[in-house]
């Protein structure tokens, strides 16, 4: 993902001599012998510790509020929604050049699929990833235990009166919109295409989580980040939020799974390019 924003962010090709990157390869054990790869899962976990520590916050710090004024008090649904939104945005963009600024395993898994990122780096992402917000979630409960007890600790669970079938299905459209929304806006041919319209790439993809969080909030707290639901579910250690965990698993990859076939082989006609290459080589 780091390469793709390089590259897209450049614009300084065309369409027309624009060739697709070589996709990474499954296993890849040169990484392991480079700082470069290090950096990336240091800057993967600290993302993650920062996203989770402020987002789980203003959670907590709304519901504090509303507890103890009207209605009206405190940041509302909205004001969360940007806060997810928001950090990501601010984190994207700080960590893209170092880690590719994945901050999600589902999104790391989508790229993998994508054969953006090799099987190596994909889990030492999502080990990174997972740690990072078990530490922010961590430090939350540190310094303000008593609210984080009492107002959830900021853990991912269905909400009363939805099915664990609708829950799951807002968890895989949610993460299909961001992972879709993070090919789209990370994609070099595209930028080749349209270089005269700059893009920012973390504004789409911060967008797009606030966009989710808007309408699934409601429903599961929104996930559509297996390692932010982990993060809160490990500290605030409870039965609802681990019975529906897996929720928080399923969903997501299998979104992101969706959104890196409907990109690379629809959008981007990877299966036909595929096709077209065995045709033409006789020795296939």
């Amino acid at each position: 993902m780091a390469k793709d924003i390089e590259v897209a962010e450049r614009g300084s090709f065309s369409g027309k001599d624009y060739q697709d990157p070589p996709p990474a390869p499954l296993i890849d054990a040169e990484e392991l012998t480079k700082w470069s790869f290090y950096r990336a899962l240091i800057a993967e976990f600290i993302a993650t510790l920062l996203f989770l520590y402020i987002t789980v916050l203003t959670v907590i710090g709304y519901k504090h509020q509303t507890d103890h004024a009207d209605a009206c008090g405190g940041v509302g649904i909205l004001g969360i929604a940007w806060a997810f939104g928001g950090m990501i945005f601010i984190l994207v963009y700080c960590t893209a050049g170092i880690s590719g600024g994945h901050i999600n395993p589902a999104v790391t898994f989508g790229l993998f699929l994508a054969r953006k990122v090799s099987l190596i780096r994909a889990i030492m992402y999502m080990v990174a990833q997972c740690l990072g917000a078990i530490c922010g979630v961590g430090l939350v409960k540190a310094f303000q235990k008593s609210y984080f007890n009492k107002y959830g600790g900021g853990a991912n669970s269905l909400a009363d009166g939805y099915s664990t079938g609708t829950g799951l299905g807002a968890e895989i459209i949610g993460t299909f919109v961001l992972v879709y929304t993070v090919f789209s806006a990370t994609d070099p041919k595209r930028n080749a295409r349209d270089s005269h319209v700059p893009v920012l790439a973390p504004l789409p993809i911060g967008f797009a989580v606030f966009m989710v969080h808007l309408a699934t909030i409601p429903v599961t707290g929104t996930g559509i980040n297996p390692a932010r639901s982990l993060g809160a579910a490990v500290i605030y250690n409870q039965d609802k939020p681990w019975d529906d965990h897996w929720i928080f698993w399923v969903g997501p990859f299998i979104g992101a799974a969706i959104a890196a076939f409907y990109h690379q082989f629809i959008l981007r006609a990877g299966a036909a390019k595929a096709l077209g290459s065995f045709r033409s080589n006789p020795h296939n």
